[in-house]
């Protein structure tokens, strides 16, 4: 599994979830809790993950991860 590292909105929801579906692993650098943090985006195939410094948040389908990702803004508008 290959790993990509982007700022956040550098990708539309889109683009992230297809390169999470091409079994890539995506760290979005995104600024929360007063610094700039990493969270690990990644699909094992069945469940998507959001790996965040507080807790491991996990989808079970693409819709739940699109508002993960739209929501957070981890990605940018399409």
């Amino acid at each position: 599994m290959s790993t990509l590292t982007v700022e956040a909105g550098e990708l539309t929801a889109s683009e992230i979830l297809d390169a999470l579906e091409d079994g890539q692993r995506i760290v979005v650098r995104v600024e929360m809790l007063g610094g700039v943090h990493e969270v690990t985006l990644r699909h094992d195939g069945t469940t998507y993950y959001c790996d965040t410094p507080t807790t491991l948040h996990k989808h079970q389908s693409v819709d739940e991860m699109r508002t993960c990702i739209e929501k957070m803004g981890y990605g940018r508008d399409e």
